[in-house]
C-alpha cells in the first residue's frame, strides 16, 4: 500500500493505493463525515483484497491528512467531493470501478453516478452503507433521524471536546479506537456546516431518483440493523432499479459501521459484490 499525495482543485488529497495490476475492476472506499481513511483499515488488510483487486481510498479535503479546501464553499459538498473522487480516478489511470460509500461517502457515491457517465471511468457498482439517498430538507428529515445528538454534532461548525468525544464514540461502533477522537477534532468544521446546509437546501443531484432510475449500475444497500442514524424503513422504500439480490440487506446485532463492527462477515459479502459486479 503506498501513500502519496495529489494536488487538486480542491486542495491536497491524501490518497493510498495498493496499485496492483490485474483485469479486475479497482475497488475505491470512501469514509464518512469527519472520519478519516483509516476506517477502512479491515478490508485494506484482507489478504484476499489485497490479492485481487485494485483497493483505493483517500482522505476527504478537510479530513485527516488531506488539506482544509481552499475553497470551502465549492468544495464542502457532495458534489464537490465526488469531484475529488473522480479526479482522484483519473489520476490512476482507472478504468473500471467498485465503490465503497459509508455514511456521507455513500452520498458521495450516488453523486459520482452521473458524473461519470459520459466519462472514460465506468462505474460498475456502487454499496451504500448507513446512507439514505435523499436531496432537501424533505427528503433528509425522513432519511435520518434528526433529533438525534450524533446528527446534530455532525452539521455543526464547532464541536465542545465533550461533542468530539461522545461523536467518535458513537459513529464506528466497537471496538473504539483513540485515532476515531483525533480525527473529529482535526476536521475542518466548515466541512460539517456547509456539506450538511448544502444538502437539506437540496444543492446536488436528486439521489433518490439517480439510484431509482440507474439502469448500469449495481446498487447494494447494507446496514446494521441496530443502525442509529438511519430510517432503514425509508431506506429500504426506494425502489431501486439495479438492486443487488433484489433487496436491501441488514446485518444482526450492527450499528452504523457494520465494516468495521464485524468484519469478516462483511468482507465476505463485498467480495460477492464485487465480483458479482465484474461478472456484469
Amino acid at each position: 500500500m503506498s501513500k502519496f499525495t495529489l494536488d487538486t482543485a480542491h486542495g491536497v488529497i491524501a490518497v493510498q493505493d495498493t496499485h496492483l495490476k490485474n483485469s479486475a475492476p479497482a475497488l475505491l472506499l470512501i469514509h464518512g463525515n469527519s472520519c478519516t481513511s483509516q476506517i477502512f483499515k479491515h478490508i485494506l488488510s484482507d489478504p484476499v483484497f489485497l490479492s485481487s483487486w485494485r483497493l483505493i481510498t483517500f482522505d476527504l479535503p478537510g479530513h485527516g491528512a488531506s488539506s482544509n479546501a481552499p475553497d470551502p464553499k465549492k468544495t464542502y459538498t457532495q458534489r464537490g467531493y465526488a469531484d475529488v473522487a473522480v479526479e482522484v480516478l483519473q489520476h490512476l489511470s482507472i478504468s473500471r470501478v467498485v465503490v465503497l460509500g459509508w455514511s456521507l461517502g455513500g452520498h458521495i457515491g450516488i453523486e459520482m453516478i452521473p458524473l461519470l457517465r459520459d466519462s472514460s471511468i465506468a462505474m460498475l457498482g456502487l454499496m451504500i452503507v448507513g446512507t439514505p439517498p435523499a436531496l432537501g430538507i424533505e427528503q433528509t428529515s425522513q432519511g435520518f433521524y434528526m433529533s438525534d445528538g450524533h446528527m446534530g454534532a455532525a452539521e455543526k461548525n464547532e464541536l465542545t471536546e465533550q461533542e468530539i468525544h461522545d461523536f467518535a464514540r458513537s459513529v464506528a461502533g466497537s471496538p473504539y479506537e483513540s485515532w476515531m477522537e483525533d480525527a473529529v477534532r482535526r476536521t475542518d468544521g466548515k466541512a460539517r456546516y456547509l456539506m450538511f446546509k448544502a444538502f437539506n437546501e437540496g444543492e446536488g443531484v436528486d439521489q433518490r431518483k439517480v439510484v431509482e432510475e440507474e439502469e448500469k449500475v449495481w446498487v447494494a444497500v447494507l446496514n446494521g440493523v441496530e443502525e442509529p442514524f438511519v430510517n432503514l424503513d425509508y431506506v429500504e422504500g426506494i425502489r431501486y432499479r439495479r438492486l443487488w439480490r433484489g433487496k436491501c440487506l441488514r446485518m444482526e446485532g450492527l450499528l452504523h459501521a457494520p465494516f468495521w463492527e464485524r468484519p469478516e462477515e462483511f468482507n465476505g459479502l463485498l467480495r460477492e459484490f464485487v465480483e458479482d459486479c465484474a461478472r456484469g
